[in-house]
């Protein structure tokens, strides 16, 4: 059985999540440090992890505005998306992100009261691209 990848694509981090096999459950899978001058060794990386999980499909949150207007984020986040999708040959669809790393953030401190906020900040956008991943797959039934 096959895997979707979640992503929360971010310019200092991009979170990673995985679905299980059948494609019901999401889960945080990695997080990744994200610079311009380190796009091949990410498209690399994600690479491995769709061979690895055997992943068919994936999932990048669009980050749109609260009031549905496309945003620089969101500009940056289909580019990359695009090239993803000349790197990894696998269909992408874009999921709204709004308000997943503020829910997220809610999540880890309502879970961890005692992780420090560098703890934090390496998983949390793992757990946002758990949460878009969940949202698509749930959207999907």
């Amino acid at each position: 059985m096959s895997r979707v990848l979640g992503i929360d694509f971010g310019l200092a981090r991009i979170g990673l999540a995985l679905s299980d096999p059948l494609g019901m459950f999401a889960r945080g899978y990695k997080t990744l440090q994200n610079k311009p001058n380190l796009q091949a060794e990410i498209m690399a990386e994600i690479k491995d992890v769709i061979a690895k999980e055997d992943v068919t499909e994936i999932v990048l949150g669009l980050p749109k505005r609260t009031d549905g207007k496309a945003s620089n984020s969101e500009a940056l986040a289909r580019e990359f998306g695009a090239m993803l999708e000349a790197v990894c040959n696998l269909p992408i669809h874009f999921f709204d992100e709004r308000f997943t790393t503020v829910i997220a953030h809610q999540i880890l401190n309502a879970s961890a009261k005692k992780r420090d906020s560098h703890a934090k900040r390496k998983v949390v956008d793992q757990v946002a691209a758990e949460i878009i991943l969940q949202n698509y797959l749930d959207s999907r039934r």
